[in-house]
């Protein structure tokens, strides 16, 4: 249990930090997995930008490092390219 007050203020900080990046972070994997689940061409260069955007947003607020977003962005590219 913490005394201090600044101790208290840095769990409710933290705990709402949490809580913000489980949930961007989620909605990411999710928007991976709906582009990779993709068959149509068109429909996957056309949620390509969107997704790469989520990723993009992660990496800057240190969510995800900025190396994972730049493997993901690659294989994402990759396998529209391929379609």
């Amino acid at each position: 249990m913490a005394y201090h007050k600044s101790a208290k203020k840095r769990i409710r900080q933290t705990e709402k930090k949490r809580l913000f990046n489980r949930y961007y972070a989620r909605t990411t994997r999710n928007a991976v997995k709906g582009l990779r689940a993709m068959t149509n061409k068109d429909e996957a260069k056309e949620a390509l930008p969107k997704v790469i955007a989520l990723v993009d947003r992660l990496a800057k607020k240190n969510v995800i490092h900025s190396n994972k977003a730049s493997n993901l962005k690659s294989k994402m590219t990759k396998f529209v390219n391929k379609l």
